[in-house]
């Protein structure tokens, strides 16, 4: 499956901001779908995951804060990203795997867009 994330932008801290990810392909409603965030220098981060079932899962730093949504009928995964804090300032990459054991493992996935960068300013 092809992936484009899109939605990165510059905001305030406590701002929202809604990112999108299109897939191609007729099978997305059997992948999972993650979004990972990377910063320079540090390796690559496991955001938050909905599951082909409709399971989601987040990172312990941004529950409560970011939903993630999938919508199967129009090829679509969202993250809803709100009050935003400097430290989430990466760029965000989703990725998709079917039948994923580890979802927080970049490994697990074999698709990935090609990042969408999000800043948040102090």
């Amino acid at each position: 499956v092809q992936l484009q994330a899109s939605g990165g932008g510059l905001v305030q801290t406590g701002d929202s901001l809604r990112l999108s990810c299109a897939a191609s392909g007729r099978t997305f409603g059997s992948y999972d779908m993650t979004w990972f965030r990377q910063v320079p220098g540090k390796e690559r981060e496991f955001v938050a995951t909905v599951k082909s079932g409709g399971a989601t899962y987040y990172v312990d730093s941004v529950k409560g804060r970011f939903t993630i949504s999938r919508d199967n009928p129009k090829n679509m995964v969202f993250l809803q990203m709100n009050s935003l804090l400097p430290e989430d300032t990466a760029v965000y990459y989703c990725a998709a795997g079917r039948g994923v054991s580890w979802h927080r493992l970049p490994s697990s996935y074999d698709d990935w867009g090609q990042g969408t960068l999000v800043t948040v300013s102090s």
